[in-house]
């Protein structure tokens, strides 16, 4: 994807890469059918997750973390970059464009690499997800939050944003460029000579990818 196809957006830090900021906050909410609310919600408990209807301002595509941690490091390293993902429950949730759902399962199919993509669950029109919260307890001062709206520290761990919405209108990968990812993720498995441990180091969050390198 050419240069002149996507809109550079400024460095962001570590830190901020997964924070979501405000314009990032109403595009999420302009998947909701009164947007508005949506956001008083969120302003009201920010460390609360959400759930969102799919199929309008995007679709979601679903896998196992550390497969979606490989696509990540693809679409980084060698590929177009990311539209926003979080990690919920053991999985990592990729944004798509709207319409990538439906197409990418039979897309999958015809690819002789496609069975080696393990679970692929794509959501749509009719589907909803849980989205981390727009913030973390950490994050928060305790002027502004109560015990009743800071969220444990389990529940922070098991949902958060690795590249979290920072635009009203983000650039969202399509069904082609999910193939392509998924493609080589399961190739990097299979040529991988390095065992990898079942048990995550402690730094496997810690990596932020560079949301200024988009292109």
């Amino acid at each position: 994807m050419s240069a002149s196809t996507r809109t550079l957006t400024p460095a962001r830090t570590s830190r901020d890469a997964c924070r979501v900021t405000a314009e990032g906050a109403a595009w999420l909410a302009s998947a909701e059918t009164y947007p508005r609310s949506a956001l008083s919600h969120w302003r009201a408990r920010p460390t609360a997750p959400a759930v969102l209807p799919c199929g309008s301002a995007f679709d979601v595509v679903s896998v196992p973390a550390v497969f979606g941690r490989r696509m990540l490091d693809r679409l980084w390293e060698e590929g177009p970059g990311s539209g926003p993902v979080a990690a919920h429950r053991g999985r990592t949730l990729l944004f798509a464009a709207p319409g990538t759902a439906p197409r990418l399962p039979s897309l999958l199919e015809w690819e002789e690499w496609g069975r080696a993509v393990p679970s692929v669950l794509c959501h749509d029109t009719g589907d909803a997800i849980t989205v981390p919260p727009l913030t973390t307890a950490a994050d928060t001062t305790a002027e502004d939050t109560t015990a009743e709206d800071a969220a444990p520290e389990n529940a922070r761990l098991d949902s958060r944003w690795l590249v979290a919405p920072d635009t009203r209108h983000p650039w969202l990968p399509g069904p082609e460029v999910m193939l392509w990812a998924c493609v080589r993720a399961a190739r990097s498995v299979a040529s991988s000579t390095v065992r990898i441990s079942i048990f995550p180091g402690a730094d496997q969050d810690a990596k932020v990818y560079d949301v200024s390198r988009r292109r």
